[in-house]
């Protein structure tokens, strides 16, 4: 009897052993993990950003933690972030392609693509073909303006009462985006935009939360019918649209003569054709909705974030409308040029962008050989975390690095700098393709709102709730704005 316990002791023990996630050599540390689960019990699944923090204290800027089986390296502060992204930017360039996301998106697309031919082919195409419609010139700042009219008339039928603006900036900015890609705008209440913001919407906060964590650390629960199958449903119903679309143009192009971005591309494919490249309608149709996603997402929640703050500042609202109207007189719209002459408006952008925090995790990237980040050793292939919300408010890298302040933004002159931790497009190699055109989207929207509106907090809202809703990107919680027309 005695020796069955023994070898029943010793048989669990070998299971354990065996199952318990092993830390390579001079590999970075972390705290213990448990068999199969890894460290998934010691983060909030809702939010992990404050676990992250309370580990990078313990464990330094570098560390591991097992998510289910597999080790993540999370990197945290901007000499580690710089370092990996930056300094090692081909190492660190890959992306994990065994995550919830990848089995959602069909592991298409340029966003969450793997280091390599496809994706550089794909993302030189992507930049070139934005440029070609027009982003950084004055044809790209005509579409803004366009679109801004259609906001301001909606904001123009709230003057005197109240607003929730999700939805108004969300549209926006997908019409702004639509426009490149497929070549036309759709009114707020078209079913097109309100099915893919909702999909949109839906999947962000799905993305980094709970159900993603656990169908990723927990690979047996995935054939059940859990809530993260909605995603599922969501990207199907988002390919659906773009399918018809594509269909359309596919009817009406004339090859050589693109009108658009799905153009360029079905161009691009006449002279591909069996060469055995990448290029697919496939691929393109997840392609696009890539570039939707991310140029409405990030753009319209960065707005939202900053209307709560310029409403829960009204001092600072104030400043940037005397600046705007020193800089405007007598302009009949703003320019993207003329955010050089408005120091503190730019600097209010910024810490916009800043406080906001939109993509506070990055996309997570992987390995692509063996290598070393701060004198540990990684392996080819391990996932990378780059914790952006650790450089976006870390200590000595800011005047004010724990609350909404513009002069993080400004020098003793008064003069607009932008420090080395701003990074909130990421760095490096795998750095936001869109960028300029969301810096042109914030300057000439938060501009031109300005210029025309006061924007009041609700008397009867209480006081305004800063704590964002978690997921791949971070959302202000809804809320209402109050509109006066300004004299």
């Amino acid at each position: 009897m005695f020796v069955s316990i023994i070898l029943l002791w010793l048989c669990i023990w070998f299971i354990i052993v065996q199952l318990k996630s092993r830390r390579p050599k001079n590999f970075p540390p972390g705290p213990p993990a448990l068999p199969i689960l890894g460290n998934i019990l010691q983060l909030s699944l809702e939010n992990p950003l404050e676990d992250f923090e309370r580990l990078r204290k313990t464990y330094g800027s570098v560390y591991c933690l097992f998510l289910g089986p597999k080790p993540a390296v999370i990197i945290s502060g901007i000499k580690a972030i710089k370092e990996a992204l930056v300094t090692k930017a081909t190492d660190f360039a890959g992306r994990p392609q065994d995550l919830f996301v990848n089995d959602v998106t069909q592991r298409k697309g340029v966003i969450l693509a793997d280091y390599g031919s496809s994706w550089r082919d794909h993302r030189r195409f992507a930049l070139m073909t934005l440029r070609n419609f027009g982003l950084g010139k004055s044809s790209m700042e005509e579409r803004i303006h366009r679109e801004l009219h259609y906001t301001m008339n909606t904001v123009e039928k709230s003057i005197g009462k109240t607003l929730s603006p999700q939805m108004m900036f969300h549209n926006m900015a997908s019409n702004i985006i639509c426009q490149v890609l497929f070549g036309k705008r759709y009114e707020y209440d078209d079913d097109f935009i309100k099915k893919i913001v909702h999909c949109f919407t839906e999947n962000a906060k799905m993305t980094n939360g709970p159900w993603a964590m656990l169908y990723d650390s927990l690979p047996m629960i995935r054939a059940l019918p859990l809530p993260f199958t909605k995603a599922f449903k969501n990207a199907t119903i988002c390919q659906n649209l773009v399918i018809s679309l594509l269909a359309e143009h596919k009817k009406t192009r004339v090859p050589g003569e693109p009108r658009d971005f799905l153009d360029c591309y079905l161009d691009e494919l006449d002279k591909r054709v069996d060469d055995g490249s990448s290029f697919s309608e496939e691929q393109l149709i997840m392609y696009a909705l890539d570039i939707h996603f991310a140029g409405t997402d990030t753009t319209s929640n960065t707005l939202l974030t900053g209307f709560l703050y310029l409403m829960a500042y009204p001092h600072v609202q104030e400043r940037c409308q005397q600046e705007i109207d020193q800089v405007l007189a007598g302009k009949p719209q703003a320019s993207f040029d003329d955010r050089h002459n408005m120091p503190y408006v730019q600097a209010v952008i910024h810490e916009v962008q800043r406080i906001a925090n939109t993509v506070p995790l990055s996309v997570f990237h992987s390995t692509t050989k063996d290598t070393e980040l701060m004198g540990y050793s990684i392996p080819k292939g391990t996932m990378i975390i780059p914790n952006l919300t650790s450089v976006l408010n870390e200590e000595g890298q800011w005047k004010f690095p724990h609350e909404f302040n513009p002069e993080n933004f400004l020098n003793d002159k008064g003069e607009f700098v932008k420090p080395e931790a701003f990074m909130p497009f990421s760095a490096g190699s795998r750095v936001c393709l869109g960028e300029g055109l969301a810096r042109m989207e914030l300057f000439l929207a938060i501009v031109t709102l300005l210029r025309r509106f006061k924007f009041i907090w609700p008397e009867d809202a209480g006081e305004p709730d800063f704590t964002p809703v978690y997921g791949v990107t971070l959302t202000p919680k809804p809320y209402c704005m109050k509109i006066q027309l300004r004299e």
